[in-house]
């Protein structure tokens, strides 16, 4: 019988992984919410119509840049 044992640093980058999942899934809630905010909250946020629209549509895996060099 084989027993493998799980380092630190294998632990920490699972829980890293949890975090970045949960972040990933409230990008997305939020992006959702965006889309659903009426034309006096974009406009109190200074975004348009268009530009709601187009960053609700982007993919999950699409994260500003500045979390890509968090990464790195």
């Amino acid at each position: 019988m084989t027993q493998l044992t799980l380092s630190k640093a294998v632990r920490a980058r699972r829980v890293w992984t949890l975090q970045s999942l949960w972040s990933l899934l409230s990008l997305a809630r939020q992006r959702r919410a965006l889309a659903h905010l009426d034309e006096h909250a974009l406009e109190d946020i200074g975004v348009t119509r268009d530009e709601a629209c187009k960053e609700a549509k982007r993919p999950i895996w699409d994260v500003p840049d500045n979390w890509l060099k968090e990464l790195y």
